[in-house]
């Protein structure tokens, strides 16, 4: 039984397929088209996963698409007449889209997929989930739990934004569900944009931007913006906000509460933005604590899964992990609308042809390494065609030279194996470095990811030591739990009075480079199960310098999609301040290469 699930036109496109339950093949359309967050149909991620699985079109039993237009639509429709006469203009240039192809995205659907192979009835093998069904199945069905509680939370999918789940076997029911405009995701969006970042694209910053403020106007967000239950669901004051039916997040209401217009997006970020971010933050951890414990007591399961796009705020699963409501949490890696593809997939399995679960002691994303790959054949030619200059090492050479370059300072772009799902760089497309390091997350932000300094880095450690040096002791394969450093490993003699960001340059620990301004680090602990080459050379690190982490973030830089090509790999190269480039087994290094081929990165991509 073979299934394709898409996910597609709002943002970060997917494609993803799953052969008698397993997952085969998911990749993002970004990734092929170098579009951040292209919401268009997944055209090249449906032609990788169908060339990877070595399946013909006519070999799929079915297509299913991750949520149903038409009730999107109602939902619009009901939205713009209950806030009539406003919003008029932002409906006038509404509707001309949606009648022309988001009401009527069977047929779409259906021309799209007949320029893969035009001789198929697509029709009969089309299929259609729900938005929160699909997220809630791309956790539950790849879990190792037979039973748990699923919250999803995001902006709006066609009218939830926020709902509760029971799965248990191939069973999976939506319970309860909290209704647009009501929304959490939405509600974290306006500070997003009040804060100058990009909505659906800025929401990690914020969540950076945070520890570096007071939550000083959390009583003003509670009093005046949302009203939050015993129970942890909420209301929001739509008096405060523009989204329903203008074309900007939030209106002169929400700008006289907060002392003044939105930051535009490259004004200096000031003490006050800091203080905004910290409290919007501190108001999601409140309500995702809320809505966990009133879920265990009112089901008394003990297993959580999370999906939707606010289960990307680290932070709060942090909190939540720390807290202990659950016995076990897992969190979908691609929580985003790109999971949904792997959802709709499971939903059309499990749901529609009633196949059973088969329930293992691990998850089922295979360390979320689900997308193209190279063998090194190809690597060599690609590298060539590129004009590159390399030296090609057997196996154990790649990891001791790579370790020893980073152990002697050097920014590595690491290139190995399939290309990661989701958001994150988890070893496969990453760009290394030395966590000891005072000056590297400094250079690595302004000298070749080209983005804002105040932003952090994610560690990567063996998970074996993963307790010596943070305060977690489960496994965090997707980088989505923030835990503290340990305090063994933290410096204390800390300017306490320090503001903004002059609290950026401190050493707050061993391993400054990795370590937030309030101590904390988005961990990602490392196996041999899935990715043993990048589990070695951390391991080898560890002998050279005796610290299990590296520095680990996504392979691009900034408003670039991550890597995912040789080529891709190269340009990136040129274009930044990488000392080292390991694709394979081959080693790049950046002062052999052809002066003739650097080039300027810096504007190649728009503003993230």
């Amino acid at each position: 039984m073979n299934i394709l699930g898409i996910s597609a036109y709002y943002h970060d496109s997917a494609a993803a397929l799953i052969t008698n339950g397993e997952i085969i093949a998911a990749a993002q359309e970004e990734r092929f088209t170098r579009k951040k967050h292209d919401a268009a149909f997944p055209l090249n991620a449906i032609k990788f996963c169908l060339e990877y699985a070595s399946l013909k079109p006519g070999e799929l039993d079915h297509v299913i698409f991750y949520d149903k237009p038409f009730l999107k639509f109602e939902r619009l429709l009901e939205t713009y007449v209950s806030f009539a006469p406003r919003g008029f203009n932002s409906f006038k240039m509404a509707m001309p889209l949606w009648i022309k192809e988001k009401l009527f995205q069977k047929s779409l659907l259906i021309n799209e997929l007949d320029k893969i192979d035009a001789d198929i009835d697509w029709e009969k093998t089309l299929l259609f989930s729900e938005h929160h069904l699909s997220h809630a199945a791309s956790a539950f069905y790849t879990s190792p739990y037979d039973e748990a509680v699923v919250l999803t939370m995001d902006g709006v999918g066609e009218w939830s934004t926020t709902s509760v789940a029971i799965g248990r076997g191939n069973d999976l029911k939506i319970t309860r569900e909290i209704h647009f405009p009501h929304s959490l995701g939405l509600l974290y969006s306006a500070f997003t944009y009040y804060t100058g970042f990009k909505v659906n694209s800025g929401e990690y910053k914020l969540m950076g931007l945070a520890p570096y403020g007071k939550p000083v106007y959390t009583n003003k967000i509670l009093d005046h913006l949302v009203d939050i239950k015993t129970d942890g669901s909420f209301r929001l004051n739509m008096k405060y906000f523009n989204y329903c039916t203008g074309l900007t997040m939030t209106n002169n209401n929400f700008n006289e509460l907060f002392g003044g217009p939105p930051r535009l997006s490259e004004d200096e970020l000031t003490q006050h933005h800091m203080d905004i971010a910290a409290s919007i933050q501190a108001v999601t951890e409140t309500i995702i604590l809320k809505l966990a414990r009133s879920l265990r007591d009112q089901y008394k399961i003990p297993n959580l899964c999370l999906a939707g796009g606010v289960a990307l705020n680290c932070v709060a699963n942090g909190k939540l992990q720390k807290d202990g409501i659950f016995n076990n949490i897992y969190i979908q890696p691609a929580a985003g609308d790109a999971g949904g593809a792997i959802g709709a997939a499971y939903i059309a399995y499990h749901g529609f042809c009633n196949y059973p679960r088969k329930t293992i002691n691990k998850d089922l994303m295979c360390g979320s390494y689900l997308g193209p790959s190279f063998d090194q054949v190809n690597i060599e030619n690609r590298l060539n065609q590129a004009g590159a200059i390399y030296t090609v090492v057997d196996d154990s050479a790649v990891i001791h030279i790579t370790a020893q370059s980073i152990a002697d300072g050097g920014a590595i772009g690491w290139f190995q194996g399939r290309m990661e799902f989701g958001p994150r760089a988890l070893g496969a497309r990453s760009i290394l470095g030395d966590p000891r390091s005072q000056k590297m997350q400094k250079e690595l932000n302004l000298k070749i990811k080209f983005r804002e300094s105040f932003r952090p880095f994610a560690p990567s450690v063996l998970r074996e030591k993963v307790s010596d040096w943070f305060d977690l002791d489960t496994d965090s394969p997707y980088m989505l739990l923030v835990a503290d450093v340990t305090k063994s490993k933290q410096v204390t003699k800390v300017d306490d009075n320090a503001q903004g960001l002059k609290k950026l340059n401190q050493v707050r620990s061993e391993i400054p480079a990795v370590t937030h301004v309030d101590y904390s680090a988005r961990v990602q602990t490392v196996t041999p199960d899935y990715n043993p080459r990048y589990y070695e050379l951390i391991y080898c690190f560890y002998k050279i310098t005796g610290c299990p982490v590296l520095i680990n973030t996504s392979f691009n830089v900034r408003g670039e999609p991550i890597v995912c090509t040789p080529e891709d790999a190269f340009k990136c190269f040129m274009g930044t301040n990488l000392d080292k480039l390991v694709i394979g087994n081959c080693i790049l290094e950046k002062d052999k290469q052809n002066k003739s081929l650097y080039k300027d990165y810096k504007h190649e991509f728009e503003l993230d």
